[in-house]
């Protein structure tokens, strides 16, 4: 909708439509009707923000409005948050108080709108330091309200589905900060569908040419999913009716998101995706019935029709999921019609209640624990931060690591000698578990038995484990367990124990560069500091000086010529991108409104450079940091360095793009697996030289058992040669598997 040329009358109607819209979901909720105080609230933001507009042109008091319908209709909040979501922007943006606030409208919205205040502007700022104390500003809210954290969820929300109006750099830094934080608060808090929500439109953003390709091929596939669903469902709903169970029944397509994160964790092209349909079943259980049994009755129906794959069930009944889900999952076998293969289908079973929480998350765990006072999943984790916050002595971007950490919700189910279970974050060690029973276990620990055998404190436990914590009086603990430990409680107790040999260690590690940069006559400032843990990787500075000072860093890589001034080549060009701060002459910051499309000449010089996590390579979408005031690292858009750079240094990102008239050679490295026999090599290597004639670095092949697996480096000119020999060498007999893989360069 076009909004700058809306007169004064259209833009009031158009606010009083979206009033009215709020209204009409808030009487269709189930909280208590408080409409004077809701309009009391819009009126005064709406007064508040007169004359103020979005950059899309849209009046400012649109945007509140949205919000709080968010928190009514997507979260089912009640009064209080929709008249602090309508109030949540004032404080900012007005003269008006928080004093103002709670004289008009209680202790409650005015707290609310207050923590809602001091967290504005987004977590990240220009300095890390400053991020950092954003978050810890942010995470201060969650036990004294977590309704502040609910609205700032919808707030954001739509401020992502808002997210074209604003500049392209800036679409990168708030889809870094929503992929890095606000995703997976929305999971730890029971809201899957803003998560979902929110993970598509950052891939939207982030990827565009990604996301319409998936978008267009599950849009194309859904006919023949829906048709499958149909067929699949129909003797389901004739058992379900023969035994009138009262249920509803959905279909879940796999949105674009998910399938991109399958294809990027598990290595899979979209036609190797079986699960991109799921279907849920609902049952509506009646006052008293034991709903455990209810979902076990429905699966004793679908296993009788379909095969189960047994490896693929999940119980989410006994033991709930961290954020509250509860339901039973299991996958079974649809035989194809007419010829066609058979398929895996996800079915979800869940009851009324179980559906409503994991729809609504926090918000219906709180209805359905009304007057019950057993401890849930939630006042668990609102406790662990509790923890987090009383720990003394932690600088803030600990602080954050720690809390990133805490919003995990991927568990294990370990159980103790005795038979008891103990919830743990997945990939927990033995360590872990030794200090999830008791901190004395933790710190004497030297061993365990899993499963009745011996194992060692490093080993990765998973769900099913019966482990047996072995101790010695004189094990003590060594810095090098927080290396491998996962839990919060391990790392916490261990650092304390530690604290004088930290110190001790920061303190050797500083005194080692310090004595390597002077050598070199470098000066020991902040900026060739940063610029020699970048060189290393490292994203932690005190994680990289304690490393340094335990002989895991080969300090002498860096020589004088590591910090001689390279090529200028590119600088010609950049000053168009760039422009001097004019308190700093030395100092570059971005243009918003300018691409800087790389050439030959620009790669081959040392001013950019492709990041060694990923290795871009022209066709690539591709972001650039800023790694310093001369040089630029590009990152493929999807890398995970990538995602953390946009999240925690959103100043630092610029738009980058590849000029076409591009020639120079990358190299890429192609895995290949198949049916091993005599003469693959010959044909391989005739493939790449002869028919698509570029050149080798390397291939390493390896048979066993009649299948061969490899890797082969080659120089590349694009991806789409990449895709072009790929799709070559799959027409050899006997190759199954070609695909290009990242492999961090020397």
């Amino acid at each position: 909708m076009e909004y700058f040329n809306l007169t004064k009358e259209e833009e009031t109607r158009l606010v009083l439509d979206a009033f009215d819209d709020l209204q009409k979901a808030y009487s269709e909720s189930n909280h208590k009707q408080k409409y004077e105080l809701v309009a009391r609230a819009f009126d005064f933001a709406n007064k508040a923000h007169e004359g103020l507009k979005r950059l899309s042109g849209e009046p400012y008091i649109m945007h509140p409005l949205a919000v709080a319908k968010i928190c009514v209709t997507e979260m089912g909040l009640g009064s209080t948050s929709i008249c602090s979501a309508l109030l949540h922007d004032v404080v900012e943006d007005t003269d008006y108080t928080v004093e103002d606030i709670k004289s008009r409208f209680g202790e409650n919205i005015a707290n609310i709108v207050d923590g809602l205040t001091k967290i504005s502007g987004g977590i990240f700022a220009n300095s890390t330091s400053q991020q950092a104390e954003n978050f810890q500003r942010l995470i201060l809210t969650i036990p004294s309200d977590i309704r502040v954290i609910m609205v700032k969820m919808a707030d954001r929300l739509h401020n992502m589905r808002t997210l074209s109006s604003m500049p392209l750099v800036k679409q990168q830094k708030i889809t870094g900060e929503t992929l890095y934080i606000y995703a997976p608060l929305a999971e730890r808090l029971g809201f899957f569908n803003i998560k979902t929500e929110l993970e598509n439109l950052c891939l939207r953003f982030q990827q565009p040419v990604v996301y319409e390709e998936l978008e267009n091929k599950i849009a194309e596939l859904t006919p023949k999913l829906v048709s499958q669903y149909e067929i699949f469902i129909a003797p389901i709903k004739e058992r379900l009716d023969a035994r009138k169970i009262k249920y509803k029944i959905l279909k879940r397509i796999k949105s674009p998101y998910s399938v991109y994160k399958k294809q990027i964790t598990k290595g899979l092209k979209f036609d190797e995706i079986y699960d991109l349909l799921a279907v849920r079943i609902v049952v509506d259980t009646q006052k008293g019935t034991d709903e455990a049994d209810a979902c076990w009755s429905v699966f004793g129906i679908v296993t009788s029709l379909y095969q189960e794959n047994q490896n693929r069930t999940r119980n989410w009944l006994t033991k709930h999921k961290a954020n509250g889900y509860q339901a039973l999952h299991l996958t079974v076998m649809h035989r194809g019609e007419k010829g066609e293969k058979g398929h895996w289908i996800e079915v979800q079973i869940r009851t009324k209640q179980m559906d409503d929480i994991a729809e609504r998350g926090l918000a219906a765990h709180w209805k359905y624990k009304n007057g019950i006072e057993e401890q849930s999943e939630f006042d668990d984790w609102f406790q662990s931060v509790k923890e987090l916050l009383s720990i003394q002595n932690v600088d803030t971007v600990e602080f954050v690591d720690r809390f990133k950490m805490n919003l995990n919700t991927k568990e294990i189910f370990v159980f103790t000698p005795r038979g008891e279970i103990k919830r743990l974050l997945a990939h927990s060690t033995v360590l872990d578990f030794a200090f999830a029973l008791h901190t004395d276990l933790g710190m004497h620990c030297i061993g365990g038995k899993v499963d009745h055998k011996l194992a060692s404190i490093t080993e990765e436990l998973k769900s099913g484990n019966q482990v047996e914590i072995l101790t010695s009086k004189t094990q003590q603990p060594e810095a090098f367990w927080l290396d491998f430990v996962k839990t919060q409680k391990a790392m916490d107790k261990i650092r304390q124990s530690l604290r004088p040999e930290i110190s001790d260690l920061l303190r050797q590690g500083q005194t080692i560069l310090y004595q390597h940069l002077s050598k070199l006559n470098i000066k020991t400032l902040d900026e060739n500091i940063n610029f020699v843990i970048d060189f290393f990787g490292y994203q932690k500075h005190n994680k990289f000086l304690m490393d340094l000072a335990r002989g895991k860093v080969d300090i002498n890589k860096v020589t004088a010529k590591t910090f001689q001034k390279k090529s200028q080549g590119i600088f010609s060009r950049i000053k168009n991108v760039f422009k001097s701060n004019e308190e700093d002459g030395n100092t570059l910051s971005v243009n918003k409104s300018k691409v800087l499309y790389l050439t030959k000449k620009d790669i081959m010089s040392n001013a950019v450079k492709r990041a060694t996590c990923c290795n871009p390579i022209q066709g690539d979408e591709v972001i650039g940091y800023l790694e310093d005031k001369r040089h630029i690292i590009i990152h493929k858009s999807e890398c995970p360095e990538a995602q953390q750079l946009r999240a925690n240094f959103g100043n630092k990102i610029i738009l980058v793009g590849w000029q076409k008239a591009n020639t120079l050679s990358y190299s890429t490295t192609l895995s290949i697996e198949g049916i091993d026999r005599q003469g693959l090599l010959r044909n391989i290597v005739k493939v790449i030289s002869e028919d698509v004639q570029i050149n080798i670095k390397s291939i390493n092949l390896l048979a066993e058992d009649g299948i061969f697996k490899g890797m082969m480096t080659i120089f590349v000119h694009s991806n789409d040669e990449v895709e072009r020999i790929s799709e070559k060498l799959l027409k050899i007999n006997s190759i199954k598997e070609v695909k290009r893989v990242n492999i961090v360069e020397n």
